[in-house]
């Protein structure tokens, strides 16, 4: 076998070989060699994706040459860049297969020309695209020919180099086309960089789980190496169940292929106990592995647990490994363990190259710059709930300034905490008759999470200071609670008043009637600074009980002017925003305090009161703010909602009476 390294021109061998004259053969091989990557006139559309040397490296391997000149075949074709991309020794003979496939007739494996056969694996995703390996069949670019012998040849154009499971230099025995398992117990003879898997091959063995990995067929393994394994007592949990939760069988799955969020059953999966594991992506390119307990044991808690996927695509003879930093399903760490491994001496270094939590870096970073008290308050809690924001949710100019401010910061950051055990599917009974309100730490900052759509494709999304987020990864399971990880920072507002209106789902009934009113058209204007009395949905329905008249014109177009009119009484304008704090302070001293609104003034009293949540369905005790005017009290169910130009505060009920809306004539 050649191992060689460099780009090709194999388009003009293949067209070479298609010539049934070596004259004509002759003339074509002249014109492409007299051009450095490929003939201008007979394949300019491939002279930015041939490789330039490939040509040369097939004519030194006479495994190669025999192949062309007298088999069918089909031959994976590495781009440019790809080459350019790609570290290490390029294995002509893993790109050839010993028959003609085209793109339809790709099976789920084919057999390599390489020494002891070694397989490439065939996906086809749902849009069209065909892989080998991970590397993307380029549409389009593919080729068919018939050789001087008549044998039907196929080359293909693929995105990577094939790289097949090699062993390095010093190792002592040949290896080829290994198995799972024989890839576990010769690890330290492979090229898999410094990963060992010692650990992990001592559990295999305790608990008799070799069939697992020796299994025939098509399997993803996912493998987690010795780092994981730093707790010590880590490795006790590894138990056949475990073991199991790190197979998904008879299905492969290379990174560039696999559908993202989309769970696979794992090994382990039967009446009482469910894990799914499934791939996913962070922006800045990491790749990492889930798994997700649905029904879990005392020995096996639900819940998921992230874990960065450290190699990848390691093809073996049955099916595909990945290695990743931390075994699966194992939860054996607390909130603040979780948030503190890796981070200490206040190095961020370690946490960014080789933390398990590298996906909230800068979250960790902001806890201890704010002086850590925040830490401490999580770690003094026996049960808790953590929204952390992702470190791309960071990466905004309105957060910078704050940052300084570590006062506000750590007021934000225990915005992002909840007192309680809070999973998706207590969001979701939270969720059943309205849409659940969870206070957070510090009593009087409340969180507000929505579920938007149904089953897999549903969407969960809290509201926390103004600002909505959603949900990216959801409970990642600890020993006392939860993380969640959304796509922002909650409280640093990045929205305007009409921004807010219109995306925010418990306020979309005002923002339909200013739209058609033409009220709305002014919540955009960032010189001014608004203070705007929002009457959440559930508000205008119960006017319908109590005005169903007035309620039913408020929304028809006929009655806009009065639709605005109404709305304009709910918008104070002013050289700054009266927070509901403000507001309670000035109505100690006056019996009514007058806003300035756009067509008048409104007069209104704010005191706190303690009750029960604002919905029927609420459990505990709160204290909040209620407005009185025109003689009626008025819940005020979310106070503060910052915006850009503004603030919002969410009430129970419009500012409105019968008489409001009066309809004379036709």
């Amino acid at each position: 076998m050649i191992v060689g390294r460099g780009p090709s021109a194999l388009a003009a061998l293949l067209l070479l070989c298609c010539y049934t004259t070596h004259a004509a053969a002759a003339d074509l091989a002249d014109k492409l060699r007299d051009d450095s990557e490929l003939s201008q006139s007979t394949a300019k559309s491939f002279k930015r994706l041939m490789p330039v040397r490939f040509y040369s490296l097939l004519e030194q391997n006479p495994v190669a040459n025999a192949t062309l000149s007298l088999r069918s075949c089909t031959i994976f074709v590495p781009t440019n860049e790809a080459f350019q991309r790609h570290k290490g020794p390029t294995h002509v003979l893993y790109h050839i297969t010993t028959a003609a496939f085209s793109k339809d007739q790709l099976e789920k494996t084919v057999s390599s020309d390489m020494e002891g056969n070694p397989p490439l694996y065939i996906t086809k995703s749902r849009n069209g695209d065909i892989y080998v390996n991970n590397a993307r069949i380029i549409p389009s670019l593919s080729v068919e020919l018939t050789n001087r012998e008549g044998k039907r040849q196929v080359m293909h154009i693929i995105d990577e180099v094939l790289e097949p499971l090699t062993a390095l230099p010093t190792a002592k025995t040949e290896i080829n086309n290994l198995d799972a398992l024989q890839f576990i117990q010769k690890a330290d003879q492979l090229s898999v960089g410094d990963n060992k898997l010692r650990t992990y091959r001592s559990q295999l063995a305790l608990m008799k789980k070799e069939s697992l990995y020796n299994a025939p067929g098509a399997h993803t393994f996912l493998l987690p190496v010795d780092e994981g394994f730093k707790i010590t007592t880590r490795s006790s949990l590894v138990d056949g169940k475990v073991i199991d939760g790190h197979v998904i069988p008879n299905t492969v799955i290379f990174t560039a292929a696999s559908q993202h969020d989309e769970p696979k059953t794992s090994a382990a999966f039967e009446d009482q106990l469910k894990v799914t594991v499934s791939f996913f992506k962070q922006k800045d390119g990491k790749m990492y592995v889930k798994s997700n307990t649905i029904v879990g044991d005392a020995k096996h808690p639900e819940g998921v647990v992230l874990s960065e996927i450290v190699k990848a695509n390691i093809p073996v003879k049955n099916g595909v490994i990945h290695l990743i930093r931390r075994p699966l399903m194992i939860i054996d760490t607390t909130v603040t363990q979780f948030l503190q491994k890796n981070f200490g001496c206040n190095s961020f270094k370690f946490v960014n190259d080789n933390g398990e939590n590298g996906a909230l870096r800068k979250f960790l970073e902001v806890i201890m710059d704010s002086g850590g008290a925040v830490l401490d308050g999580i770690n003094n809690l026996s049960e808790v709930t953590i929204l952390a924001p992702s470190n791309e949710a960071w990466n905004t100019s309105s957060i910078d300034n704050i940052v300084r401010d570590r006062k506000r910061m750590t007021d934000i950051l225990n915005m992002h905490i909840i007192k309680e055990r809070l999973n998706v599917e207590k969001i979701r009974q939270k969720n059943a008759n309205m849409i659940a309100q969870v206070p957070t730490v510090n009593n009087r900052t409340f969180l507000y999470f929505n579920i938007i759509g149904e089953g897999a494709d549903a969407k969960i999304t809290v509201e926390g200071g103004g600002v909505n987020a959603t949900i990216l990864q959801a409970d990642v399971a600890q020993t006392n609670g939860y993380v969640h990880i959304i796509d922002h920072v909650l409280g640093v507002p990045h929205t305007t008043v009409l921004g807010k209106l219109e995306t925010d789902p418990m306020m979309s009934d005002t923002y339909r009637m200013g739209q058609f009113s033409n009220f709305n058209d002014q919540l955009n204007n960032t010189q001014r600074r608004y203070t705007f009395f929002v009457p959440r949905d559930k508000g205008w329905q119960k006017t319908e009980l109590d005005y169903p008249s007035a309620h039913k014109k408020l929304f028809m177009r006929d009655f806009a002017y009065h639709s605005k009119y109404i709305l304009e009484r709910h918008l104070v304008i002013a050289d700054h925003v009266f927070t509901m704090k403000d507001l309670a302070q000035m109505s100690l001293t006056t019996d009514n305090v007058v806003l300035p609104t756009f067509r008048d003034s409104l007069k209104m009293k704010v005191t706190e009161e303690a009750g029960h949540l604002h919905d029927e369905y609420a459990s505990h005790e709160w204290t909040g703010y209620v407005i009185t005017w025109n003689y009626k009290k008025i819940n005020v169910y979310r106070p503060d909602v910052e915006c850009t130009n503004g603030i919002i505060h969410v009430i129970d009920y419009p500012l409105l009476e019968e008489k409001d809306i009066v309809v004379s004539g036709g």
